[in-house]
């Protein structure tokens, strides 16, 4: 039977808080900490309501999908403006409270009456596990009920641990299972921010956290108080690094990516096979020849300085990627016409140097992650194999066009994604703007180019009459 919940926003006021003595302020603030354990109890069975909605056997009917998320957890996190992290507990919990198991039914109960919160119930959920053939259900109910006197008293990250513990205790010969179940979990995410930056968000399992961490401890130790070196060479580089300007989140971080660096150099296909990552830098030909101006790296967002671009075009070399005042190059090598059903190589560097990434603006993601899209379709329209005709999607926006009746129209140079007719979920067409601001910047020196060249002194003309673009 599902739980239910009953909302009350008892609250006192917070107006003259800051004058409350520290009883006063502690009190106050536990009453409105039972306010949001309320809240996040409603949340949670509405966000269960919409994972039941959402379950991978609908497919893209499920409700998440036809609003544009990925998944329950996406539309949930979008809905409630909480973190992918937080949209997951309330969902997990959530569905936990539509129909939950014997065991844990004091958790639910007391999820519902505003006594827990979200966060306790999943670690609680998750850290116990599910019955097995050697840990029996009331013995799990035991174990919820003697984690719930104090799982408001800690934070969730220790009541995770005390559950894990706890299952430990009850089922030892399950510790193979436990230990192949965290594997399963690991993963690796790089995710843009608004400032430009990118996140890093994973989880290691315990056997590729001790790799990973004795790595990076190797390079820090000597910042975070590690042993004396006896050995003249080390003691001399333990000293450059404790004297070192950067942070020791700098250290580490850096010393990651020369990782990566030395892997790439190193790979004899193994692990990257025929393709080796590079670094696609896109400039304008007159921000190039000037020596000032912008330029991105692509994937990125925030811009970078010519200088950057000459000093890995000095490094690694580049390819250059030209457009004409209406778009992309639309020379022999970038048009198949109907010849050919797949965008080329070639095709796929210019649509990525336009687009920036997936053409839906609400999506991240990079044009790696994508893949190219006829805008007149191949069969349906007869449509062209032709960079014109072409667009960046990701994976789940591609099966949104092609399963969902979404249509990608273009009305004049502006492109629009148009949901299907009677959509109740969406009124209008959605614009699709090239995110590539070089791209942009290309077309608007284009505009001053009667005005004539800008060169740098010394600085070698164009080849040929070439038009902006990206280097």
């Amino acid at each position: 039977m599902p739980i239910t919940a009953t909302l009350s926003l008892e609250v006192p006021a917070l107006e003259g808080i800051s004058r409350a003595d520290d009883l006063e302020l502690i009190e106050v603030m536990r009453k409105w900490a039972q306010a949001r354990r309320a809240v996040d109890a409603g949340l949670a069975i509405l966000a269960g309501v919409v994972a039941a909605r959402s379950s991978l056997e609908l497919g893209y009917d499920g409700l998440a999908q036809r609003a544009g998320a990925r998944t329950a957890d996406a539309l949930v996190s979008q809905l409630t403006g909480t973190s992918g992290q937080e949209a997951r507990a309330i969902t997990s919990v959530g569905t936990m409270m539509s129909d939950p198991a014997a065991w844990l039914g004091e958790v639910a109960t007391r999820v519902a009456a505003g006594d827990l919160s979200i966060g306790a119930a999943a670690a609680i959920q998750s850290g116990l596990g599910a019955p097995s053939p050697t840990v029996a259900a009331d013995d799990l109910a035991d174990a919820a009920h003697e984690l719930l006197a104090s799982a408001n008293f800690l934070p969730p990250e220790k009541v995770a641990r005390q559950a894990r513990e706890l299952r430990d205790e009850l089922d030892e010969a399950g510790v193979v299972d436990r230990e192949s179940e965290l594997r399963e979990k690991r993963f690796l995410r790089l995710t843009r921010q608004a400032d430009g930056m990118t996140r890093i968000v994973g989880l290691l399992d315990p056997e590729s956290a001790a790799l990973v961490t004795d790595a990076v401890d190797a390079v820090t130790s000597p910042r975070r108080g590690g042993p004396r070196f006896v050995d003249a060479t080390a003691a001399a580089r333990a000293e450059d690094i404790a004297l070192d300007d950067r942070t020791t989140g700098q250290l580490a971080l850096d010393a990651l990516v020369e990782m990566v660096r030395i892997a790439v150099a190193a790979d004899d296909g193994r692990v990257f096979g025929t393709r080796k990552p590079a670094v696609r830098v896109h400039v304008t030909a007159t921000d190039l020849a000037r020596g000032t101006g912008v330029a991105h790296l692509e994937g990125q967002t925030s811009a970078v300085s010519v200088a950057t671009v000459e000093r890995l075009a000095c490094g690694d070399g580049f390819l250059a990627i030209e457009f004409s005042d209406g778009g992309a190059n639309s020379g022999a090598a970038l048009r198949l016409g109907r010849s050919r059903r797949t965008f080329s190589d070639a095709q796929r560097a210019v649509l990525a140097a336009i687009w920036g990434g997936c053409a839906v603006g609400g999506c991240d993601r990079p044009p790696s992650w994508c893949e190219a899209h006829h805008i007149d379709e191949w069969l349906e329209d007869l449509g062209p194999t032709d960079v014109s005709n072409g667009i960046l999607l990701c994976r789940h926006d591609h099966l949104l066009v092609h399963n969902n009746g979404w249509k990608i129209r273009r009305r004049g140079n502006d492109y629009f994604l148009e949901p299907p007719r009677g959509d109740p979920l969406h009124a209008a067409a959605i614009p699709l703007i090239p995110k590539n601001p070089v791209y942009h910047r290309g077309r608007a020196n284009a505009d001053a180019r009667s005005r004539g060249p800008i060169r740098r002194p010394n600085a070698p003309p164009p080849a040929g009459d070439r038009a902006e673009g990206t280097a």
